[in-house]
């Protein structure tokens, strides 16, 4: 080799150095220690009551707060006599319906008397003393029942159902800020604890305001109690074993507790004791500071060496597997001599790579949660009992996240996501020419199944994609996003009222955007979790489209330094 050729050649492995894939030392500490051994199965036996509370605490607002159809105005003079009775007797007919918002005035002792309702003329008024309803679709007391939350009031319910992803909103930036700042088990502790006294001041309330209070403080825990240990326990899990464990864990628990709840709520049947149910076991907080490890990964970006070992002596311990000395003490001096990281969320705007990446996400996670979100309320207007149709929506949860673990390290994140998302599409194009009925629930029960895999693995996705220094506040503002298109969701169902099919129009538009920004991210497959800003950029340079204009830039100034070098040594020559 010529000295020319030789000088180029150290030029290009320097200009290529930052492009390597770099080895994770902490991910050889666990393969010595074990990628699955005895602590780590302890861990994601202890994420079960956070998985299944997780869903529960998402949910059990829809079943606290449903509306019993069969209502009518409230007259005191005839609370003896039996409902269908009263019904007839107070309630005006509209287009051969009750009228359940207003009643008769007329003279109730007269009324009694003949027992026939007044003459359809008589002048009408909006309910006066409340109203009393059937339980029958709603087969117990809900806070609507109690309260009187229907007509004029109904809007209290949606209300109450935005100040809890208000909450979440403000929930999830906080926690994820705290989870970077001062570790994953003392953000873990304090979200959580908001969930288990915003559910029990809730059984408390007695009136709208003190309602959405508490229901705000409940979501101020929503996502942050399960994504900080599942972050946790992600980061202790060898590369071979994170795609079954972070998604059968969350197929048993998730799913479970989603199956439970209708059920609990039936055999409870009083909103009140769902309410202490529900939260009652939340107190289990108290213990996670003494059996759940810090993240070992956050412990070494916050410069705590110390720390980090102990927390791999402790999976010695436990596991009964010993790291070699000479391998420790090298991982010791290597990471002593490391700068405490001062990356930061903030900071990940400022690398052109990481915020394209970021923003991908963003969207794709918008366009996904609102189509979710949307099939679980279209499922309120397919004609079948709630509590079943929930059920049914529910156990698509289980098989789906199945699939995901049978195929996500098969066939890759990006082509998991990709492919659900697409077929999701096709099929909410086929239910647009759908009416009502057996086919029309098939085809929305199967996309909220195809809706469930993308999700899924979107999950574990982006835990994947993200520094470790930015893990758990990078995935918050991801998520924030979910919150904000949730709120759009709604008006997706409403828009059935301009046409039936509209609402899988604009869903079938959605998820074939989405499939095309999920193409767009960097495949994390088999690959080690990104410790630092740089290796997340090395990662999508190597593995994304979103990398490819900045691979030519690099590729572009090597050569103009290459021929830079050749002019200099043309030169001495």
């Amino acid at each position: 080799m010529s000295k020319e050729e030789k000088i180029i050649e150290d030029e290009d492995a320097k200009t290529n150095k930052n492009l390597l894939p770099k080895e994770d030392p902490l991910e050889a500490m666990l393969a010595h220690v074990g990628e699955m051994g005895r602590y780590q199965k302890y861990l994601l036996l202890g994420m079960c009551p956070f998985g299944v509370l997780f869903s529960i605490v998402y949910f059990v607002q829809m079943f606290i707060t449903l509306t019993p159809q069969a209502h009518w105005c409230r007259v005191p003079e005839l609370s003896h006599l039996a409902p269908e009775v009263r019904r007839n007797l107070t309630s005006p007919k509209l287009d051969d319906e009750y009228d359940k918002c207003s009643m008769f005035v007329a003279n109730w002792s007269h009324v009694l008397e003949t027992m026939t309702p007044p003459h359809p003329s008589t002048p009408t008024t909006a309910c006066l003393y409340g109203w009393d309803f059937e339980f029958t679709d709603i087969p117990y007391p809900t806070v609507v029942s109690d309260r009187g939350w229907v007509c004029e009031k109904s809007g209290y319910v949606p209300t109450a159902q935005t100040m809890f992803f208000a909450g979440s909103f403000v929930g999830v930036i906080f926690f994820g800020w705290m989870a970077d700042t001062y570790g994953r088990v003392p953000a873990l502790v304090a979200s959580t604890t908001m969930a288990f006294f915003g559910g029990i001041a809730t059984i408390f309330t007695s009136g709208f305001w003190d309602f959405m209070i508490c229901r705000f403080i409940t979501g101020l825990s929503y996502d942050s109690i399960i994504m900080l240990i599942y972050i946790l326990v992600l980061e202790y899990i060898g590369p071979r074993y994170r795609t079954l464990v972070a998604n059968t864990t969350m197929a048993i628990y998730y799913g479970g507790g989603c199956l439970l709840l209708p059920w609990l709520a039936l055999w409870l049947a009083d909103w009140r004791k769902l309410l202490w149910v529900t939260s009652g076991p939340l107190v289990m907080i108290a213990i996670v500071p003494f059996t759940v490890p810090e993240s070992a990964r956050w412990l070494l970006t916050r410069g705590r060496v110390d720390g980090a070992v102990k927390m791999l002596r402790k999976f010695e311990r436990i596991n009964r597997r010993t790291i070699p000395q000479d391998e420790l003490e090298e991982f010791i001096v290597k990471w002593s001599h490391a700068k405490q990281s001062n990356e930061s969320i903030k900071s990940l705007f400022k690398s052109a790579l990481l915020r394209k990446m970021l923003v991908f996400q963003v969207v794709l996670y918008m366009m996904v949660s609102l189509v979710y979100d949307a099939l679980v309320r279209m499922s309120e207007n397919l004609g079948v009992d709630v509590f079943l149709t929930f059920t049914l929506a529910s156990a698509t949860e289980i098989p789906a996240i199945a699939i995901v673990v049978v195929v996500l390290d098969r066939w890759g994140r990006r082509n998991v996501t990709s492919a659900s998302l697409a077929v999701a599409g096709i099929v909410s194009v086929f239910a647009v020419f759908l009416s009502k009925g057996v086919p029309l629930v098939a085809t929305a029960v199967f996309a909220r199944f195809l809706i469930n895999i993308s999700f899924t693995a979107l999950m574990q996705w982006t835990a994947e994609l993200l520094p470790t220094s930015v893990r758990a506040s990078g995935s918050s503002f991801i998520h924030v996003s979910i919150y904000l298109s949730t709120m759009l969701s709604p008006f997706v169902v409403y828009s059935a009222h301009v046409w039936l099919g509209l609402p899988f129009v604009i869903l079938a538009l959605l998820l074939v955007m989405a499939a095309g920004f999920s193409v767009m991210l960097p495949e994390t497959m088999g690959r080690p979790l990104p410790q630092t800003f740089e290796e997340g950029e090395t990662l999508i340079r190597e593995y994304s489209l979103c990398g490819k204009t900045e691979d030519a830039d690099v590729e572009l100034q090597y050569r103009k330094r290459s021929l830079i070098i050749k002019e200099d040594i043309g030169t001495l020559k």
